[in-house]
């Protein structure tokens, strides 16, 4: 078992959620369980391993039929519904405070 323990009441505080005390009895051996196995993997020998920022290789994903370059700005303005000073306008989504 872990030696590290995180209340999940205290995190469901955090994340603004409502938990029953039945779910917070069911989460927390799951996330005792996470933290446990989180432990097991700091325990691995990773000499000669160099980092990672995804597990699997990134690949641009730009269509064949597409030229490889940045767009053209005057393209992208043309399909735009609605410009401006040549920018796109969008509708507000905010209203004023």
């Amino acid at each position: 078992m872990s030696t590290h323990h995180i209340d999940v009441r205290y995190v469901a505080e955090l994340a603004r959620l409502e938990l029953t005390e039945e779910e917070c009895e069911q989460f927390q051996p799951q996330l005792d369980a996470i933290l446990s196995y989180a432990e097991s993997l700091s325990q691995l020998d990773l000499e000669g391993i160099e980092p990672m920022a995804h597990p699997v290789p990134v690949h641009d994903v730009m269509r064949d039929d597409l030229p490889h370059t940045s767009l053209d700005r005057d393209a992208v303005l043309a399909n735009a519904p609605d410009q401006a000073q040549s920018q796109i306008r969008v509708p507000k989504v905010i209203a004023d405070a």
